[in-house]
């Protein structure tokens, strides 16, 4: 192998290296609703911003039997939550999981998730070529969204 040709296979996988980088999808402000005991459902809450278009397509936590990605919308009047099957991230485009809108739902919890404690969540996206990617986050536990006044946000109570 010539020197060039070394140089340009470098010059190939650190770029390889920086996409890689790139391709993360940035999780901010993440935190998980507080439950007490008997409680067997709960939200996810977090802001997800993706350098190019791509999917949520799942979400698993050893925390819970289930986890999903669900909405919340108006529906003849009515909020209606459901689950959906994945969420669409706009490239470079803010999307946010909050309170009465899209979040993460967990459900068949193992134990009562304690204020200020953390969780662990797996988020699995695919990209528009199909390739999927997983990314490890932990979010803290807690009562309201970070910087909201106490009981400014009510997730209400889920029965599925």
């Amino acid at each position: 192998m010539t020197h060039f040709s070394k140089m340009a296979a470098a010059a190939v996988l650190s770029l390889c290296a920086v996409t890689a980088a790139l391709a993360q999808v940035k999780v901010e402000n993440g935190w998980a609703r507080a439950t007490v005991q008997g409680q067997m459902a709960t939200g996810a809450f977090m802001k997800l911003t993706a350098p190019q278009a791509t999917r949520l397509v799942a979400v698993s936590t050893p925390v819970a039997g289930v986890a999903e990605i669900h909405e919340m919308k108006m529906d003849g009047g009515v909020m209606k939550m459901r689950g959906i099957p994945a969420l669409d991230l706009p490239a470079n485009q803010t999307v946010e999981l909050k309170p009465g809108s899209f979040h993460l739902m967990l459900m068949d919890l193992k134990a009562p998730l304690m204020k200020d404690a953390s969780i662990a969540l797996t988020l699995t996206f695919k990209d528009t070529k199909g390739k999927e990617t997983q990314q490890q986050v932990s979010v803290p536990v807690s009562t309201n969204m970070p910087g909201a006044a106490p009981g400014a946000q009510h997730h209400g109570e889920h029965k599925h």
